[in-house]
Order: structure tokens, then C-alpha cells, then sequence
């Protein structure tokens, strides 16, 4: 299934992914640190929704209580919980 996720706090307004199960593939940011969000796409495909909220969760980016890898956390853990 593919989710779309709008992100609050952060740069990115987007968040795109597939989600099968508890795996997640395809991540895609709109705005933001290009690269860094690249990185973040590349490193988290194919981990599990546990997997990236233990890596993710909890980021946070300069003085902003969260971050994008915060947020994709918190958006693979939502479209996981609406399966």
C-alpha cells in the first residue's frame, strides 16, 4: 500500500512510502535537506516499521523538538497501526 504522510515541525512537507506488512520501502521526502533525506530514504528501505522507529524515533534537528527521520517514525507507525 502506499502511504502519504504530511510532516508537522519539520522542513520536508511530504512524506511518500510503501508500507507491505510491517516493511517499508520506497521512502520519498518532499523539501528539505536533499541529500541528508536522501540518505535517510536509502538507509531505511526495507526495515520494519519497529526497526525505524528505534533508529529514528526521537531525532531531533537543531532547536525543533523533531526532525524528518522523527517524522517518517511517526508516519510508518501510523500507516502500520491503519492497516
Amino acid at each position: 500500500m502506499e502511504y502519504n504522510y504530511s510532516t508537522s515541525g519539520v522542513c520536508s512537507t511530504k512524506i511518500s512510502f510503501k508500507i507491505e506488512g510491517n516493511t517499508v520501502s520506497d521512502v520519498n521526502f518532499v523539501g528539505g535537506c536533499n541529500g541528508n533525506l536522501k540518505a535517510v530514504s536509502s538507509l531505511t528501505d526495507g526495515l520494519t516499521v519497529e526497526q525505524i522507529e528505534s533508529k529514528c524515533g526521537g531525532i531531533t534537528c537543531g532547536y525543533r523538538k523533531t526532525s524528518c527521520p522523527d517524522q517518517l517514525a511517526k508516519a510508518v507507525r501510523q500507516a502500520y497501526d491503519k492497516q
